[in-house]
């Protein structure tokens, strides 16, 4: 009988269900806040001084000022003729807050110097930048000395000057003893040494002899290293899965290269190398 009670008692005992797992909430998804929301609500001003040899040339081109960035960065733009100033300030339909300082940055360049057709470079790429030194900062000059090294930096006609621009990429604007360079921050740190060689008295000559040498070093560097792109892709796309090849022949990169570029004979020597 009591064989017969334990096991009617172990039968009666009930299994307890398996936890359920408990269920997450679902990943949220927000939109983006748009520039006016980031600021909440409050509206973002720039101003910027025109010096009073700019306001001529300002007037002259307002327009070609005006129009890119009201209509494409979507940012007020207005003149303070009491304060001498341009102000802007964003909108509820500015797409990004960046816009402003971008715009304040083109404003800025034109009052420097700059060519509208130059300046907005800035709106349209985010690696450009605008450096500005003195004569001084290089080395003190006074009297005719000054203006020899000035005479050395634009050269005859601005042969100098333009030679620099052409070779470094850059913009070059000389106001006197000021000097403002826009572009690339490498390039502007080739640019700016040519410079402060010529303000140092070395001879144009010698400075044209080290662009030469720094531009081609930098258009090897470049051109090997879209070549090196080029060889990763041919190698994804052509891989033989499982063949045990280590190395590839120089021709097979030579056929896939001058169907993307008309640079064949400039193989880096990474190429033909072990993987």
């Amino acid at each position: 009988m009591q064989a017969n009670e334990g096991t009617t008692s172990m039968e009666v005992e009930k299994v307890l269900p398996e936890p359920k797992p408990a269920a997450f909430p679902s990943k949220p998804s927000f939109k983006p806040l748009k520039a006016h929301e980031i600021s909440e609500g409050k509206v973002q001003f720039r101003k910027v001084s025109v010096p009073p040899h700019r306001y001529t040339p300002l007037k002259k081109v307002w327009m070609e000022i005006y129009t890119p960035i009201y209509e494409q960065m979507k940012i007020d733009i207005r003149m303070n003729l009491k304060a001498r100033k341009v102000e802007l300030k964003t909108r509820k339909e500015t797409p990004d807050i960046s816009n402003l300082q971008k715009c304040a940055d083109f404003v800025h360049a034109f009052m420097l110097g700059f060519d509208v057709v130059d300046a907005i470079a800035l709106l349209r790429m985010d690696e450009l930048y605008v450096e500005s030194f003195e004569i001084k900062d290089v080395k003190t000059l006074r009297g005719e000395h000054l203006s020899r090294a000035i005479g050395r930096l634009s050269g005859k006609a601005g042969k100098t000057k333009f030679a620099i621009e052409n070779s470094t990429k850059t913009r070059i604007v000389i106001a006197d003893t000021k000097i403002h360079i826009l572009g690339s921050f490498a390039n502007i740190k080739i640019a700016r040494d040519s410079l402060c060689s010529l303000i140092l008295g070395s001879p144009a000559g010698k400075v044209y002899s080290k662009l030469r040498a720094v531009t081609a070093r930098l258009a090897e560097s470049c051109q090997r290293h879209v070549l090196d792109l080029i060889y990763a892709s041919y190698m994804h796309q052509n891989s033989p899965v499982g063949s045990g090849r280590k190395f590839w022949h120089r021709e097979d990169c030579c056929k896939y290269t001058e169907q993307h570029m008309n640079v064949a004979g400039n193989i880096p020597p990474s190429f033909g190398t072990s993987l």
